[in-house]
Parts: C-alpha cells; structure tokens; sequence
C-alpha cells in the first residue's frame, strides 16, 4: 500500500523544515512551512509512477504552492522514472518528483518549479486550516477504505471521552472543547443522546468508538467549523 511510502517522503519533507499530516482534504499529504502565510506543499503517493499519479498531481495543483509526487523506485531501473518523457512532463508542469527505494530512501528525481499562482484560494486555505486545527499527525498518508481522523472527529471523541463515566452537560464539556454544543447538537456520528436540555449521554455507538479509538478526557481538541 501507498503507506509504505508516506513516513519517508514525511521525513524527507521535514528535513526541508516542513510540518507534515497526511491525508487531509483528500491529499496523502499535506506539508506547511513556518511562514506566514506558510507555503503550502502537497504530496501524492504511488507504488509506481504512472499516469494517474500526474493527473491526481494536476486536480491538486491549484490548492498549494507545490506538487510532490512521490512513488517506489523499480528494482531494475526500468519504470516510468527512468523515462525521460515522464520526467519533462513533470517539469512542465511544474511538478517534483520523489523516488523511495526498498530501504526507505529518498530521492530529489526533478525539484519543483517556482512556486506557482494560487489557482484555488479557498481550498488552499480548507487544507491550512485542517491542517493547523488537526492535533499531531494521526493518519499516514495513503490510507484508505477507513475514516480518517479529522480535527473535527478529535474533538467529537474528546467529548465521547468525557462522557464515558456518564452523562455531561454542554457546559462542563466546553472549557476543553468549544465546539461541544455544535458537535452535540448535530450528532454526526450518531453518538451522542439528548438526555435533557443540555445534558447529553454516549449512545452504543460512542461506546463503540471509544473502543476503536480510545481516548484521555484530558485531550483537547482544537476549535474547529465542520465535520469530517
């Protein structure tokens, strides 16, 4: 799976001084500088290089400053990274491209061109602010078929996790999680029942979520604006 490739292209992009989260608004990855406003790097992961890769590299080309495409180095030397027409292609596009060998290193294959005019201002800045708002970097790049944990299902989980001796008022919920009310209120993930006015319990399925993904009721969330 492409998550094989996602903790070495994660590494090498923070050697570069980016901070990195993978999977985030549909990207395998998405790296911010510490500039303000950061620029914003995007980065596709595939176990080869191929058309899609490129095309994917494309759709996401308008939210960011710079496109990464990254995949596996062939073991022979003969896949698409050794075409030089792949690789005139990317940089007519602007794009960079990264090989990963079988031991987990990095490879520079064609450097990014300069950055680019923002095509798409407000994706750019959906993916900044998931970014910022996510606490650590909780999905490896390259999942799929599972959900992915967004800021938005942390802080819901935080307040699951508050309420697993029993029910709690909205109240007592938001000094650690301000969003408490909405995420009570529009119950997303169905976990949450509406004991009384302002005093909600776990449902089944927020029992069942907390197995899945335990949580500290310490843990806080980050302020966050929509579902995910």
């Amino acid at each position: 799976m492409e998550t094989v490739l996602y903790l070495p292209v994660k590494r090498h992009l923070e050697s570069l001084g980016f901070t990195v989260k993978g999977e985030i608004g549909g990207c395998d990855l998405v790296a911010l500088s510490g500039d303000d406003p950061p620029v914003v790097v995007i980065g596709e992961l595939k176990l080869s290089f191929n058309l899609e890769l490129i095309l994917q590299g494309v759709e996401r080309a308008g939210a960011c400053d710079e496109v990464w495409l990254a995949a596996r180095l062939s073991e022979r030397g003969k896949g698409r990274e050794s075409d030089a027409r792949y690789r005139n292609l990317c940089r007519r596009l602007g794009f960079g491209m990264l090989g990963v060998t079988d031991r987990g290193d990095v490879e520079v294959l064609v450097a990014p061109a300069t950055v680019n005019p923002r095509r798409n201002p407000k994706k750019r800045s959906r993916l900044v602010t998931e970014h910022r708002r996510r606490r650590g970097d909780p999905v490896a790049g390259g999942t799929s078929r599972m959900p992915i944990m967004t800021a938005y299902r942390q802080q819901a989980l935080s307040c699951a996790a508050a309420m697993a001796v029993g029910p709690r008022r909205v109240r007592d919920l938001r000094p650690e999680n301000p969003d408490a009310g909405k995420i009570l209120l529009h119950n997303v993930y169905g976990w949450f029942d509406r004991v009384e006015r302002g005093t909600y319990a776990l449902t089944d399925a927020g029992h069942a979520a907390l197995k899945r993904w335990p949580q500290h009721p310490s843990q806080v969330a980050p302020r966050l604006t929509g579902p995910g």
